[in-house]
């Protein structure tokens, strides 16, 4: 088995790219076979530096590399498409001489023309097809001579493929089943632009064919070009070795209609792309999934579920057991939603599974970032204290700033709620008692705030809730005697303080 991923290095990678690649790599793996990240980079026009190197970066993080590509090499190559210009001229001209293709000469202004005039008559989608490439400019409707005396001359023309008249393309996809295509639906695509570089579906597939490609797996939107390429097939004699095609499910939009865009990162106010990447313009740029803090593996956990279940109740798998169990006929015909809650989820699964260390790898940098110099001892505590709080490893940092700077912000709601009556006075009776403990641990704070509580007859809701406060500018939060100890004495004493002070204010 040999699969390929080939996205074209026109910027960032659409999730619906990364979940492509990713069920090209199980199956390939599961079978013992071959994973090929192939660019193609034939649009000249669009191509953007750097954005083959971000497909490896993207994929390497994911942990999964292809086994070839124009980095590794293998025996298929080149893998740049750009590369192996040379090759697709001649099953161009090929399919010419054949009687498959023919040689179209209308200008780009020509057609225009010719569109705007059907359009003026009504007919909206104009198409170079079977109705009306006999009224066109091309060798179909031109003599011999004229062919001949165009070609050679430096006067540009394109191929065409031409597609028979009154036939049914018939497609056994492996996850829809049979799919079929009237003849007339279809249009003579262009197969070789003017400038001699071949168009996707040409090079797309005799690069399949010369790199023995057995399974093309990809996005649903492909399956309306299926048809030109079985021709393609069929036209250059390779029908016995025509690969087995599978079209995935669209990725919709969270709310569940339309399918999931690359501005909707933007949109919904979460990441589409596996990493940053910053494009040539301003929509272009979004956060990706590895600087929000997603866990590589929750990521690959999710986008495996996008489109396929594994017919159990397990949801959590390591790419090990998605090998094991991912197969082309558990995935789904209709489309998945992107449930951004969902996701989250498995990030916080993985998170939780993940050790002190690990995470201290990742909020470190952070921390120091920010000017928070503090010792892995100091920032393996705020790990334990907030992990089973948060969803992302940042939050750790993030929502946690008040183990690092003081309060920014008190809940002044809360604050008005309660700090009245007794309140001033039990925060200051609370704050003497502390002074004069010589451990501070979260122990011998717990056992002194649970004696004066019983000997001044109070409840934990006379103290604690403004306690918190104090400490975190709100009353959520990680274990108060835990979280005490870590701030150490001297600050907590010193916020209790500068509490008051911004209470009575408040109040």
């Amino acid at each position: 088995m040999r699969v390929r991923f080939a996205p074209s290095p026109t910027g960032a990678l659409h999730i619906g790219g990364v979940r492509t690649a990713l069920y090209n790599y199980l199956l390939a793996k599961k079978n013992g076979g071959k994973f090929l990240l192939r660019v193609e980079d034939t649009d000249r026009t669009r191509f953007v530096p750097g954005a083959e190197q971000y497909f490896y970066d993207a994929l390497n993080w994911l942990g999964i590399s292809p086994d070839e590509g124009p980095q590794q090499g293998g025996d298929y190559g080149p893998y740049r498409q750009s590369e192996r210009k040379d090759m697709y001229a001649q099953y161009a001209y090929q399919l010419v001489e054949s009687g498959h293709a023919y040689y179209a000469f209308d200008t780009p202004k020509e057609l225009d023309e010719w569109r705007n005039r059907l359009k003026e008559e009504g007919v909206h989608t104009a198409r170079y097809d079977q109705t009306t490439r006999m009224s066109m400019k091309n060798s179909l409707t031109f003599s011999k001579e004229e062919v001949s005396a165009w070609l050679a001359t430096d006067k540009p023309f394109v191929i065409r493929l031409k597609i028979p008249e009154n036939e049914e393309v018939l497609i056994n996809d492996l996850i829809r089943g049979e799919v079929r295509f009237k003849s007339e639906e279809l249009d003579d695509k262009v197969m070789l632009k003017a400038d001699g570089m071949p168009t996707y579906h040409m090079a797309n597939i005799v690069d399949d064919h010369l790199m023995k490609i057995t399974h093309v797996i990809r996005g649903e939107e492909w399956l309306s070009s299926t048809a030109h390429h079985v021709y393609l097939y069929r036209f250059l004699n390779w029908e016995k070795e025509m690969p087995a095609f599978a079209h995935l499910p669209l990725i919709l939009k969270p709310q569940g209609s339309g399918k999931l865009s690359k501005r909707d990162g933007k949109k919904f106010g979460f990441p589409v792309f596996p990493l940053s990447w910053n494009g040539d313009t301003e929509e272009d740029s979004f956060t990706g999934f590895r600087e929000e803090g997603y866990i590589p593996e929750a990521l690959i956990n999710f986008l495996a579920f996008l489109g396929w279940n594994p017919g159990t109740e397990q949801e959590i798998f390591s790419m090990d057991e998605l090998v094991k169990a991912f197969t082309l006929e558990r995935v789904n015909k209709a489309g998945a939603r992107f449930d951004i809650d969902k996701i989250k989820w498995f990030n916080q699964q993985y998170l939780q599974e993940q050790t002190p260390e690990q995470i201290l790898s990742t909020i470190k940098p952070l921390a120091e970032a920010k000017g928070w110099n503090k010792s892995d001892e100091f920032l393996l505590g705020v790990i334990d204290l907030m992990r089973e709080r948060v969803q992302f490893a940042p939050d750790i940092i993030t929502d946690g700033y008040y183990f690092f700077e003081d309060v920014k912000e008190y809940d002044e709601k809360m604050i008005r709620k309660k700090w009245k009556g007794e309140a001033p006075k039990v925060l200051e009776d609370y704050a003497s008692i502390l002074l004069e403990m010589n451990s501070f641990s979260s122990e011998g704070i717990e056992s002194k705030t649970k004696d004066y509580l019983e000997k001044n007859e109070l409840k934990f809701g006379d103290l604690f809730p403004i306690l918190r406060i104090a400490l975190t500018g709100n009353t959520k939060g990680p274990s108060v005697f835990e979280m005490m100890n870590l701030l150490g004495k001297e600050s907590v004493l010193e916020r209790i303080s500068t509490s008051v002070g911004k209470f009575n204010i408040v109040t």
